[in-house]
């Protein structure tokens, strides 16, 4: 991790460091995690922030791309004020790790929009 945050600090425009970050990020997020748990537990507590941004973060992980930004979506849909922002801000850092020219970043970035007005 550390070699990519001196590379971003040298060059923050430099994609790739800026993409090794916050996938070494959402690795550190993720270790340890009961994956049947964590989902199990979202389900039954869908406005609870912390295990919606779990279940976006293993869906990220595990190749789930659409259904992270749309779970993540909706909670922007359904939150306000300091919520609100936690949970953009999180799709924002997946949106980061998965890449800014990914269609369905691209895609998502207007569903958030349109859910932020």
């Amino acid at each position: 991790m550390t070699a990519y945050e001196s590379a971003l600090a040298k060059n923050p425009a430099d994609e790739e460091a800026r993409l090794g970050l916050g996938q070494v990020k959402l690795l550190q997020r993720t270790e340890g995690l009961d994956a049947t748990a964590v989902r199990a537990d979202a389900a039954a507590d869908p406005s609870n922030l912390t295990l919606a941004a779990q279940v976006a973060d293993l869906d990220v992980l595990g190749g789930h791309v659409e259904d992270a930004f749309s779970r993540l979506v909706d909670l922007v849909r359904t939150t306000s004020g300091d919520e609100r922002n936690a949970v953009r801000e999180h799709l924002v850092g997946l949106f980061d790790i998965v890449g800014a020219s990914d269609p369905r970043v691209k895609k998502a970035r207007t569903a958030l929009m349109s859910a932020l007005y």
